[in-house]
């Protein structure tokens, strides 16, 4: 399974922060917001990613990340010039998914929670239709919404509707079979002019192909998109890295773990950090490993 991450738009709702600067760029506590979402798919055992953003954005995502190589990995750049939909990420990176399946996860969405690993690796094992989430919050009408029967089935999706059938939205993580591309590409364009994630989840819904897995009450999902939600996200990432002395999506951690990169490769990239917190931690880790 290969990924995408998607980081364009103008990130509007964090003006002035976002106004020389891509939004998923922006410090979430200690880390880049992007390695939150990246973290994700490196759990998941995804190692070829493929990073979408404006074409002002994408030689910074380029020089923070380089190829991917140092941790194991594999990255590409594409460019989405104009917010087109969520879905359209499968049309811009139709020659990188190629024919394998692909998990699409947005650039501001960051996860936390006990056995999130199991479930992103069973979800990555997908080879037919395709694999979303369900999560309770308080506000659904901010969201797509997923509405399920008496039997736990999912039964709908809506995009932020003005009364929501249910309380549980749908996170930032989509998993696809490769017949996604083929699907976006037939989608039709909403009023707004966007082609929506919810209308291809529901493609597969109405085809009896998408599983909604609910995720529970030890999940955290944070949506860094508003001045609000970022403040919320660090001080949560602070708080539980302080308290537990572990670091929430650590590349260089994930990729050995993951067996991305071995023991030494990892001391040398401890090596080439700068004296501060983040490389203390890694080289506490490393000494751990003695």
């Amino acid at each position: 399974m290969k990924g995408i991450i998607l980081a364009g738009g103008k990130g509007t709702r964090l003006h002035p922060l976002t106004i020389s600067v891509s939004k998923q760029l922006l410090p979430v506590y200690d880390k880049p917001m992007i390695y939150y979402p990246l973290s994700m798919l490196m759990l998941a055992g995804i190692q070829e990613v493929l990073v979408i953003s404006t074409p002002e954005s994408l030689p910074l995502f380029k020089d923070l990340l380089g190829s991917g190589a140092n941790w194991g990995m594999q990255f590409e750049y594409a460019e989405q010039a104009e917010p087109r939909g969520l879905a359209d990420a499968f049309l811009v990176g139709e020659k990188f998914i190629g024919n394998d399946s692909v998990c699409l996860i947005l650039g501001d969405n960051i996860f936390y929670g006990r056995g999130l690993a199991k479930v992103l690796q069973s979800a990555a094992a997908l080879t037919h239709g395709a694999i979303i989430f369900a999560y309770p919050v308080i506000n659904p009408s901010r969201y797509g919404v997923v509405q399920f029967d008496q039997n736990g089935r999912a039964t709908s999706i809506e995009e932020k509707p003005a009364k929501p059938r249910s309380k549980f939205a749908v996170p930032g993580v989509y998993f696809y079979d490769s017949q996604v591309t083929r699907v976006a590409r037939n989608l039709k364009p909403s009023p707004r002019g966007e082609l929506e994630i919810t209308d291809l989840n529901m493609v597969y819904l109405e085809k009896g192909e998408l599983n909604v897995e609910v995720l529970g009450r030890g999940v955290a999902w944070l949506d860094a998109g508003t001045h609000e939600s970022l403040l919320q996200a660090a001080n949560f990432i602070q708080t539980v890295e302080e308290r537990q002395g572990l670091m929430i999506s650590c590349p260089e951690e994930i990729a050995f773990r993951m067996g991305f990169i071995d023991q030494n490769q990892l001391a040398n990239l401890v090596d080439q950090l700068s004296e501060n917190t983040y490389k203390v931690y890694l080289k506490r880790f490393l000494e751990d490993l003695q």
